[in-house]
């Protein structure tokens, strides 16, 4: 109906008996309508960290003998 997964919906907690009383499409159409189901918005996945990491290798951090082999080297 909303074509959205379940943790993108968000079921009115004041209504909690109306919403387990429908039992079809044509009634849960109607919830959607009077605003008792909503759709959540979709969650931003922020580059900042990415970003600033990006930027100090630009200056040439990060690139000592061990960071491009950490993990091949770690357990030696």
């Amino acid at each position: 109906m909303l074509e959205c997964g379940k943790r993108k919906v968000w079921l009115d907690p004041n209504e909690v008996n109306e919403i387990s009383m429908a039992n079809s499409w044509k009634n849960i159409r109607k919830l959607v309508k009077d605003g008792f189901l909503i759709r959540k918005p979709t969650r931003i996945h922020s580059r900042a960290r990415e970003k600033r990491a990006l930027e100090a290798k630009r200056k040439g951090r990060h690139s000592g003998y061990a960071a491009p082999e950490a993990t091949k080297k770690s357990n030696k």
